[in-house]
């Protein structure tokens, strides 16, 4: 017999808590399809259609997008080639199927502000602005990196880009994003901060206590939570008692809504509010975006707690990228020859990228005395 749904926040769907879906047979549970809807919640939590749900883009910007998000594909889709080919060693968690999150996210922020995240990074780096050279070759540990090629995939930085970082330790950059935020309220330099993190860091208290702390002192910061359904192995609904992670900041009484983040329009959407909550004072906001990663926690992991049919579903119906091509083309905005032609380009791109991360010069010995602190 089919579960029914309910609706909550931006139209993403979940199935009901408490029903046999949420509780039994997991994996299936978390088989959680991410809607379109015309209606939006205000920050107590009701639904209402004063704002809108998506973004309106006009020819320009979804162009852009289109090209940001296929240059992240590209990016991580080569990474995971030279991954394979013995070029990149370590861990290596790529962003595929994700695109769309931090592409809309960015598109709310202004030049000054920062972003932080957990180590399936890369995205967000090259979203900041990061030269795809520099990435890639942090990536194969060569000295034109952006951590000198002692960093690797989860340590690269950027202060000029406003990256501050990719982290290892699951859930430490919540509380690294919240000291930005206090940062720029100290300064009241009108800037904000990102903190990006997963379903599975939501459950580490550093992550609560940083909500504390930012509604206490109503610190310009925006968590972002990347619900792509599985923390490491384990589907969400099995780890988490309560799955409808923009709660998560109730008893502290910071707003949140749950967002189609399969949808960079959806994202842009969510993120202009958010933006302007935490800007004008009001203290942190937290967005929960829907999405979906196609591969596995890491490349290490061959992603056997989940069927080929459900990763097919989800490319083949919810793919971010494609959504925005299939609108270019439905609106007589670009040809399948400019399109071919951007591909082509960013291609080029990547690969440029990955011919410097083979060839450019290992560090020196002596780089391993440097940046250390005593």
């Amino acid at each position: 017999m089919a579960v029914a749904k309910t609706t909550t926040r931006a139209g993403a769907t979940r199935p009901p808590r408490g029903s046999r879906a949420d509780k039994a047979a997991q994996p299936a549970a978390a088989k959680q399809d991410v809607t379109k809807s015309d209606v939006v919640a205000d920050a107590a939590g009701t639904i209402s259609n004063e704002a809108p749900a998506i973004a309106e883009f006009d020819r320009e910007t979804e162009i852009a997008v289109y090209r940001e998000m296929l240059l992240i594909r590209r990016f991580e889709e080569k990474a995971g080639q030279l991954y394979g080919m013995g070029y990149i060693g370590g861990f290596c968690h790529l962003y595929i199927g994700q695109e769309a999150v931090v592409s809309g996210v960015q598109l709310a922020l202004k030049p000054g502000d920062q972003v932080i995240t957990g180590y399936r990074d890369h995205g967000h780096m090259l979203a900041c602005g990061m030269d795809p050279k520099g990435v890639m070759a942090e990536l194969t540990g060569r000295r034109g990196g952006y951590s000198k090629g002692k960093g690797g995939s989860m340590h690269m930085f950027s202060v000029e880009k406003g990256f501050f970082g990719g982290h290892g330790i699951v859930g430490a950059q919540v509380s690294l994003g919240t000291g930005l935020a206090f940062a720029n309220w100290y300064r009241n330099d009108g800037r904000i901060s990102v903190a990006y993190f997963g379903d599975g860091a939501s459950n580490q208290g550093q992550v609560y206590e940083s909500f504390n702390i930012a509604k206490l002192w109503r610190l310009p910061v925006i968590y972002v939570i990347e619900n792509n359904r599985y923390g490491m192995g384990t589907s969400v609904a099995r780890a988490s008692s309560t799955t409808e992670l923009c709660h998560r900041g109730a008893s502290f009484d910071i707003p949140g809504e749950a967002v189609d983040g399969m949808d960079v329009r959806a994202v842009k959407a969510a993120a202009d509010r958010a933006a302007a909550h935490v800007r004008g004072g009001e203290g942190p906001y937290i967005l929960e975006m829907l999405t979906y990663r196609y591969r596995g926690h890491s490349m290490s992991d061959p992603a056997k707690y989940r069927s080929k049919d459900e990763v097919q579903k989800m490319r083949t119906e919810h793919d971010p990228i494609e959504h925005v091509r299939e609108r270019l083309i439905a609106r007589n905005w670009i040809t399948e020859d400019e399109l071919k032609a951007i591909d082509k380009e960013i291609r080029d791109i990547v690969n440029e990228a990955a011919e410097f991360s083979q060839s450019d010069p290992e560090p020196d010995a002596a780089e391993l005395w440097t940046d250390i602190y005593r």
